[in-house]
């Protein structure tokens, strides 16, 4: 296909497709889906080899939140039966941390829900992302807080944040129908303010909401223009109680294309599957890491993701192999531009995520005991071993699962 050598040729030369082009890659049947997949797994490739980068989540503060994003679990009005809990300890938070370091992660995320931080937040955080990195010699960290006021984002370097993340979401002509409390600008503003600070930015995309083609390729294409280290692709989690929770428009076919155009617009750029993979790729998600570089390990901000130890075995099985603290994941051309996010090799700086700190609110696949690599799968908790398999785009409510473990609770964490 004379498509797919030309998005290859641009991409191994860092040259950006045409509109018409990453539209086409769109478009594409499903019979030429594999052929799309290694094109797009050659330009992967080319600028991250087979590493696949680790990152894990840790919800700070939970639901209670003033905005009206209608994709979010925590928005407000939401009924959706989430955890609710305000800041927790920096020692409790470093511990949550300390779960997915063990379970592999090379960086941990810090959100927290809320429209943005007041300067005693920052203050909090500030000392969580202290005592994170007093306890765990390597770590990068990122801060996914909100809108950031002036000078915030200064503070937050200065307590030791390698990346800030904040997601565009959805194109700006579509954007005042997904959210009203704030504006598509004020999240544009937040991403500069985040550059500007030496933070590595991270900004991303959800993708299942009711958008068009176009919508997806305008926003990738604002995302390349704001030039990220790292691009989140969260797929939405139709959450019961939220706007959306009758929004299921994905198959696990459209997700992959999806991917592979972000990769074709981004070749160079940390590409993260963020939430949603275990609801809508499911057993392709192998596939997927033919495109992206990068997963978060485990669960999300308010749903349960795959366990910890199958991410690891699908990892290895699909031929891959997990980054290590002291690989750089840039590349070296990106490193040598004063690139932020994973320029620094085992200091701090790596690569980074989407909606919620590159997730978007998350799946709900199998569970892992005892926090870390090496406790058993528990059973899936409300499946009956009878349920037959649903086919293409239907609603698959039971592989969404509300988070009831690891930060805010007395269980263990998915790592």
């Amino acid at each position: 296909m004379n498509l797919l050598n030309t998005l290859v040729d641009k991409g191994l030369r860092r040259e950006s497709p045409t509109r018409e082009e990453a539209l086409a890659v769109l478009a594409t049947s499903d019979d030429d889906l594999l052929d799309v997949v290694a094109a797009a797994g050659k330009v992967r490739r080319h600028w991250f080899g087979r590493r696949v980068k680790l990152n894990y989540l840790v919800n700070l503060k939970s639901g209670l939140c003033p905005e009206d994003c209608s994709y979010c679990s925590q928005r407000l009005g939401s009924k959706a039966d989430i955890l609710k809990y305000t800041w927790l300890k920096p020692d409790d938070a470093s511990r949550a941390a300390a779960a997915g370091l063990a379970g592999g992660a090379k960086r941990v995320c810090l959100v927290a829900s809320g429209r943005g931080p007041t300067d005693r937040d920052v203050d909090r955080v500030s000392d969580t992302i202290k005592a994170i990195k007093e306890q765990n010699e390597g770590v990068e960290v990122c801060a996914c807080l909100g809108l950031l006021s002036d000078g915030q984002a200064e503070r937050l370097r200065e307590a030791g944040a390698d990346a800030y993340n904040h997601n565009l979401n959805t194109s700006e002509a579509t954007y005042g129908d997904i959210t009203t409390t704030h504006t598509y600008a004020d999240r544009v503003d937040t991403v500069h303010k985040a550059h500007a600070a030496g933070l590595s930015a991270c900004s991303g995309l959800i993708a299942g909401m009711g958008e068009s083609d176009e919508d997806l390729v305008d926003v990738v294409f604002s995302l390349r223009e704001l030039d990220p280290d790292s691009v989140p692709v969260n797929f939405l989690i139709p959450f019961e109680g939220t706007p959306l929770a009758k929004e299921w428009n994905l198959t696990p076919q459209r997700c992959l294309r999806i991917l592979a155009m972000v990769r074709f617009v981004c070749p160079d750029v940390e590409v993260r599957i963020a939430g949603g993979r275990e609801v809508h790729l499911r057993t392709m998600q192998p596939l997927a890491l033919h495109l992206a570089n990068s997963i978060f390990l485990g669960d999300y901000l308010t749903s349960e993701g795959q366990a910890g130890r199958a991410d690891l075995e699908m990892i290895a099985d699909a031929g891959f192999e997990v980054e290590g603290a002291d690989q750089v994941t840039l590349p070296e051309h990106r490193v040598a531009a004063g690139g932020g996010c994973g320029s620094h090799g085992g200091t701090g700086c790596g690569s980074h995520e989407g909606s919620g700190c590159g997730s978007h609110e998350g799946p709900g696949c199998g569970s892992h005991q005892g926090g870390g690599v090496c406790g058993p799968a528990a059973a899936p908790a409300e499946e009956p071993a009878s349920a037959p398999a649903a086919t293409g785009n239907e609603p698959r409510t039971d592989l969404v699962s509300v988070r009831r473990r690891g930060a805010g609770t007395d269980l263990a964490p998915n790592a």
